[in-house]
């Protein structure tokens, strides 16, 4: 069942996805991916990804670093499209893609959203975890906007094709869609 987390920044919806995928492989009996899609830019990028891994010691999750093209993670040998997967993040998946050129790549909208739907058909089991970025009235530059307008569009996809929707905020989670 596929499930799309959004919420915002550094507010404990990755450790809530974590404890949904490690339930679901369980209750499944199937193998447990983590998915980085963070491609490290500095020291700071890599301190982050040290101490992500650290935090996830012991939880059984294969790491899988895939920062751009998701859908090709599922040609790799030894991944099984059966287990669960957890994808974190989607935003840092469309920042990658968007400017993975040197420029503004615009259709990196169109192509992360459809390679993410099709990532969620293709395993029926992933957790898509996507940072809230729409709160504030302020107005930024045409590239940060048009970022934003990628994500919303990218957003809406996976809360279509996702079995369950949910908005963690203050370490609630609020589900808009309930999958059975």
């Amino acid at each position: 069942m596929n499930t799309f987390v959004s919420g915002g920044c550094k507010n404990g919806k990755s450790m809530f996805a974590q404890h949904k995928a490690l339930e679901l492989a369980r209750q499944k009996q199937v193998p447990l991916y983590y998915v980085a899609t963070m491609i490290p830019a500095d020291g700071e990028d890599d301190a982050r990804i040290k101490r992500h891994r650290k935090e996830r010691a012991g939880w059984g999750f294969e790491t899988i670093e895939q920062g751009l093209d998701i859908c090709k993670l599922l040609k790799r040998n030894g991944v099984d499209s059966n287990g669960v997967f957890l994808l974190d993040s989607v935003t840092a998946l469309l920042s990658n893609e968007m400017f993975a050129k040197g420029i503004v790549d615009s259709d990196a909208g169109v192509r992360t959203a459809n390679g993410l739907c099709e990532f969620a058909k293709k395993t029926g089991n992933t957790i898509f975890v996507s940072d809230f970025l729409y709160g504030e009235m302020t107005m930024y530059d045409d590239i940060t906007e048009t970022y934003r307008r990628f994500l919303a569009q990218i957003d809406r996809q996976l809360a279509a094709v996702c079995e369950n929707v949910v908005e963690y905020s203050y370490g609630i989670p609020l589900y808009y869609k309930e999958g059975k």
